[in-house]
Order: C-alpha cells, then sequence, then structure tokens
C-alpha cells in the first residue's frame, strides 16, 4: 500500500475518535527532533516525540500506529495522544498488548505530517529463555565538544537496546574556538533547559540512535548543574533559588526523554530508578546517584584524602528508600545477570599517583558506607553475577569488585564497566603518561583508556562480553571505529578476563 494512501486511510479511520478537533497544520514538519522508544517490556514500551513549530500554543492531536513491519503498513496497534503546551508538546505512548522479543516500528502524525518511522523491540516474556543480549551503553555526549559521529558506528552493531548513562546535555554557556556552539548562555528556567534539549535533540546522528532501537536512560549532574547533590549546587547557590532550578530541569528531561507516564516529574522530584527485565538473561536496576545524595565530603568534589565525613555511616549516595529498593532487587533477582545501571565509578579507584592514597569524592569513594552496604549484601547474599555498568569519567576503565580492593587474591564479588564519553572532553587519547603507574596502584583496575566511543556487551547464560568501542577524534567527521580492548566474565565467576 501506497505510504501516503495508507496515512489517508489512518486519519479517515481515526477521525471520529476526534470530535470537534481541528486538523492542525504546519508551516514545516513538526517532527524536528525525531522519535524514540524507550523501557522495553514483554508486551510493549515507550513512543515519544515532541512537536515544533511557530506559535504552537494549543494542545495538537498526534496519531500514532506501531507495524509488524518496517513499512509500517501492517499496522498492529494504533490511537491518540494529545501533545499539551504544558509537556511543550511532547508526547509519551505506553504501547502494551504487543507480542515477546520481536522488533516493531512506529510512526506519529500529525495533521498530514508524518514522523520519521522508528523501531523499538519488545522485551522477552518473563522468566524466558533468551540466546543472547546486546546492548551498547554511553554517557556523557557534550554538544560543542565533538560531533556525535559515535552514533553512526553504533546503529551498525546489530543492538537490541542502548542505554545512556548521563549527561545527555550540558548545562554551561558557550566557549570559543569549539567544533560546535551551544544555544545561549547558562541554562536556568524550563525555556532554557528546553532550548538546549533541542538543540541537542536536533542532531541527525543521535536521532538516528534513537530511531534504531530502544534505550533506557538515566541522567547524572549535567542535566541539572555540574556535581549537584540533591538540593546543593556546587557554588552555594540558596536551596529554594536551585530547587526551582531542578524542577524546571527535571521537568524538560521528562519531556525529551522516552520515560513511562507514572515516572512524570512531580514539583521538584522525578522517580527515576526503576527495574527493566529481559526475560530470564538480565535484570537492568537503573540507579539515581544525583538525587538523593548527600553533599560531596572532605572539602567537596574532587580528589581527595579519605576524610571522616567520607566514612560516616549515615552519609548516602542512593538515599534510604533505593538503597532498600536496590537490595531488594538484588536479592530476589533470578536473571544470569544483573546490572546496575549506574552514573559514577562504583569500585574503590586511586586517582593520585604516588604513596597517598587520593579518592575522588563525586563519586561512591566519598560515601563509604553506601559502596560497603551493596558490597557486604553481595559478599552475604550472592545474587547472580552482579556487573556495574558506569559512565561520567570521559574514560575506559575494567575493575574487579574484590572485599578488599588493594588486595588482588581477595574474594571477588562482582565487575564493573566504565564506559568513555561520546564526545566530551574533546578527541581524547589512548593512554596517560601516568597509566602505568596508576594500573600498578590499583590492582583491581584492569584497563583505562581515554578515547571517545561507547560500551558493547554481548550476554549468553554462559558469559559476558564487553568491548570497548573508540574512535580516534571526534573533533572532525568521518572518525573510524575500533575495538580497544574487550574482557569476558563466566557465568558464576565474578572477575575480569581478557577475550
Amino acid at each position: 500500500m501506497r505510504r501516503r494512501t495508507f496515512l489517508s486511510a489512518l486519519s479517515f479511520a481515526l477521525a471520529d475518535s476526534l470530535p470537534g478537533q481541528e486538523t492542525p497544520k504546519f508551516s514545516s514538519n513538526p517532527f524536528q527532533l525525531g522519535v524514540a522508544s524507550g523501557d522495553p517490556a514483554p508486551d510493549g514500551a515507550v513512543l515519544w516525540t515532541r512537536l515544533m513549530g511557530e506559535n504552537l500554543k494549543a494542545p495538537v492531536p498526534v496519531r500514532w500506529v506501531v507495524a509488524s513491519d518496517e513499512r509500517c503498513t501492517k499496522v498492529v496497534k494504533k490511537g491518540t495522544a494529545m501533545a499539551v503546551p504544558d509537556l511543550a508538546h511532547s508526547v509519551h505512548v505506553e504501547v502494551s498488548g504487543l507480542a515477546p522479543n520481536r522488533p516493531y516500528w512506529y510512526q506519529f502524525v500529525a495533521g498530514s505530517e508524518e514522523s520519521p518511522i522508528g523501531r523499538t523491540r519488545t522485551a522477552p516474556a518473563v522468566g524466558a529463555g533468551l540466546d543472547r543480549l546486546r546492548f551498547s551503553f554511553a554517557s556523557c555526549q557534550h554538544y560543542e565538544t565533538g560531533l556525535y559521529t559515535a552514533y553512526d558506528h553504533m546503529v551498525q552493531e546489530d543492538l537490541d537496546l542502548i542505554v545512556f548513562l548521563g549527561d545527555y546535555i550540558y548545562e554551561n554557556g558557550p566557549s570559543d574556538g569549539r567544533v560546535r556552539r551551544h544555544n545561549g548562555p547558562e541554562i536556568m528556567t524550563l525555556a532554557d533547559y528546553r532550548n538546549r534539549y533541542t538543540l541537542y535533540r536536533g542532531d541527525e546522528k543521535l536521532q538516528r540512535a534513537h530511531a534504531y532501537a530502544p534505550w533506557i536512560v538515566t541522567w547524572d549532574d549535567h542535566e541539572v548543574d555540574n556535581d549537584y547533590a540533591n538540593d546543593h549546587q556546587e557554588h552555594g547557590m540558596d536551596r529554594t533559588t536551585f530547587l526551582e532550578r531542578r524542577a524546571a530541569a527535571y521537568q524538560a528531561y521528562y519531556e525529551h526523554m522516552p520515560l513511562r507516564i507514572g515516572q512524570k516529574h512531580h514539583g521538584t522530584a522525578l522517580q527515576l530508578y526503576r527495574r527493566v527485565s529481559y526475560g530470564g538473561l538480565a535484570q537492568f536496576h537503573v540507579l539515581d546517584t544525583r538525587q538523593y545524595r548527600d553533599p560531596q565530603p572532605c572539602g567537596g568534589s574532587g580528589t581527595r584524602a579519605v576524610c571522616t565525613e567520607s566514612q560516616d555511616p549515615k552519609r548516602t549516595i542512593l538515599g534510604p528508600a533505593q538503597t532498600k529498593w536496590l537490595l531488594e532487587g538484588l536479592d530476589q533477582s533470578k536473571a544470569h545477570w544483573n546490572v546496575l545501571a549506574n552514573q559514577v565509578i562504583f569500585a574503590p579507584a586511586d586517582f593520585k599517583v604516588g604513596p597517598e592514597i587520593g579518592f575522588s569524592m563525586d563519586k561512591w569513594s566519598g560515601y563509604e558506607a553506601s559502596r560497603n552496604t551493596v558490597m557486604e549484601f553481595m559478599a552475604k547474599r550472592k545474587p547472580n553475577n552482579p556487573v556495574v555498568i558506569t559512565g561520567d569519567v570521559h574514560s575506559n576503565w575494567a575493575f574487579d569488585l574484590r572485599k578488599d580492593w588493594r588486595d588482588p587474591k581477595s574474594e571477588p564479588l562482582g565487575v564493573e564497566f566504565v564506559g568513555t564519553s561520546i564526545t566530551s572532553s574533546g578527541d581524547g587519547m589512548d593512554a596517560r603518561p601516568d597509566t602505568p603507574r596508576q594500573l600498578a596502584e590499583n590492582p583491581n583496575l584492569h584497563f583505562f583508556n581515554a578515547q571517545r566511543g561507547y560500551v558493547t556487551c554481548t550476554l549468553t547464560e554462559k558469559e559476558w562480553r564487553t568491548d570497548y568501542r573508540v574512535m580516534p577524534f571526534v573533533t572532525r567527521p568521518g572518525a573510524p571505529i575500533a575495538t580497544r580492548a574487550a574482557f569476558v566474565v563466566a557465568n558464576g565467576r565474578p572477575v575480569l578476563d581478557k577475550a
């Protein structure tokens, strides 16, 4: 069936469901920010888009279809959602009633205008066997410091899923001499945050990655402000003003991400930590290490010597409710692999070369009691194959998680893979001059690299394989991709082996 014929038929079929609604007219295609899907379930997923246009003020009906073919002619689900001004004319459709573990294609229509066609994939049925799960994870895509070439390669990876671990946007104003330029000064208001997402979401490479596969998203700090901690801002902005800024940032985040309606912001809060299961093979425990944490200890963010405050048993990076949720979820999980989708480095890591030990106080090392709680739980309850995946630091790391990080013979409890940035910090480098000493002083650390790229993980019941995919540059187009290092973890043996 011709696409125009199909869409005309769809418009006619839905006309009766919209009594009194005028057909909107646009001076240009309103789907300039593309489409996305997220949080796949066995019977569906979240579908997202946002309308753009001059003088777009009234609610707009947006028709949507889900089809079993890539041309969207074999429709299996359809409906209409309202794009309302209060949510920046974004649309969050929670589709259900689909078959498990298969691809579907979807499209939106507003008036006579069509969106691009996106592809999503449902998760396997709860507890079902699965031969393989393949996903990539990424973080830190500063618009000014590089091109999103990584996504051109990612969409060639034959993935079931993409996981984004934070710093989707950056809040700072423009800087001279960079590859691209931010669209205004440091963002503070809801309008500011919306404009910044519009800039980032307008990138065609990023749009293709969103349309290629479902995403699981979580945030870090730059979606609000650098190194913020709960209601504390790094430069001492008063609490009331900062919470107003945080509320604006959280609303804009929800408006631009494929999140479920139940996760919608309420005042200054947004429910982000959650679980996404992939049959009996994997369960993703998606963390939020920003909204509930205590302020950074020992004088604030940065590499510092351990102090009494960082070891205070009352200090938390997750908050009591999220900690309880995480431990209960790990305890009850029957999945082969338990994936902690996390923002900041979990493993103890000595960032200071030389005899003194220096921990980054913005990471889990600044919240020793929180990490000990999780590690002690792993040692006692032994959940199946805990694997932490992390972003934030614009570099690649691979850690064993042991009872004593300084003793390579200490009991292994899990592993952590830290992925580099998509663009943040520019072209990067393969290694730093102090890398050999850093590796020697961190016996739990097996790999370090500071090029740009992403990480691809392939899971089976027998093993987990991680490939660190890197590029030599991002400040000009055309960068090739290569695997810099690869590790495997055997089922039931939580240590890193080189592939």
